[in-house]
């Protein structure tokens, strides 16, 4: 799975490019994009701006965290368990996976084993709550009913304004009269209330980008929340779709705004308690760092 880890549970889409990222940005340049936004890093503005220059522009390194490693593991799992025929989709082999599939991870990408410095308890808990969250996914669903037309899906598209949208999605499912779900897994617990709203604008994005891409409206858009077993959907339509697409592109002008201005302002929330960023924000009584070189409109179609 492309892509960084954040604190979700769910891999990033930022960074998730084509092996050929020459080629992503020599389409970029030929269509003369302004830019580029996948639903991350739309939420991350959404939710504070200067996250988002922080992430995007300054690109500040963050820690990667057990709840992290535990969703791009149970993500893995989960993608790889439809390569099993159907009859051995069972919690048993999705458990027996666990393992190996961290040891390929963590081949891939050794800093992960900085997670747990000290094999032991530590490592053998979070293996646990591994478990756990495999457990209630098929609580949820039974995947030996289900033949998934895609996983780990990358899309992206240009609207008529130039701006580049782009994203992955877990898994699309296509029944039989062709109607289409969509179907995101999240590792973590279903938003309190007042939190859904940022949820179903990524799964509208998903959404946006499968319509204008395929020209099919998507029948239902899936979250699965397998922290605590919840399942949130929508069924959009394409006024739906297109009130996204201008949000998204509401959102762009802000962006842009923000570039030219320099305005990065701080929003802070409950999310705060999570940022590896806290001691450069000024809500917290930090200095963020200067301000990088401006960026070319081809570098933040491909990275921004």
């Amino acid at each position: 799975m492309a892509g960084e880890l954040v604190a979700d549970g769910a891999v990033d889409v930022e960074g998730a490019v084509p092996a050929d990222s020459v080629a992503v940005a020599e389409v970029a340049e030929a269509l003369d994009v302004v830019g580029s936004l996948s639903p991350s890093r739309a939420g991350d503005f959404l939710a504070c701006p200067l996250l988002y220059r922080f992430r995007t522009v300054d690109k500040l390194p963050e820690r990667t965290s057990p709840d992290a490693a535990r969703g791009t593991l149970v993500h893995k799992v989960l993608e790889d368990l439809f390569d099993l025929p159907a009859d051995d989709r069972t919690p048993a082999s999705a458990e027996a996976m666990l393992e190996p599939t961290w040891a390929s991870l963590v081949a891939a990408d050794p800093d992960l084993a900085d997670l747990f410095p000290e094999e032991g308890e530590a490592v053998a808990g979070w293996m646990v709550s591994c478990r756990e969250v495999l457990a209630r996914y098929f609580r949820l669903e039974d995947p030996r009913r289900l033949e998934p037309a895609e996983r780990e899906l990358y899309l992206e598209t240009v609207t008529g304004s130039r701006l580049q949208l782009r994203g992955i999605i877990d898994r699309v499912d296509v029944a039989p009269d062709g109607s289409v779900r969509v179907v995101d897994y999240k590792t973590g617990r279903s938003p309190r209330e007042g939190g859904e709203a940022r949820a179903l604008f990524q799964l509208k994005f998903y959404g946006l980008l499968l319509w204008r891409l395929r020209g099919v409206v998507p029948r239902r858009l899936q979250l699965m929340y397998l922290g605590n077993g919840e399942i949130v959907h929508y069924e959009p339509d394409e006024q739906d779709l297109l009130a996204t697409e201008r949000k998204v592109e509401a959102l762009w002008r802000a962006i842009e705004l923000a570039r030219t201005t320099g305005d990065w302002r701080p929003s802070r929330g409950p999310l705060c308690a999570w940022c590896d960023h806290q001691a450069l924000c000024p809500a917290w009584g930090g200095t963020p760092p200067p301000l990088p070189e401006p960026a070319s409109a081809l570098d933040r179609s491909v990275n921004g």
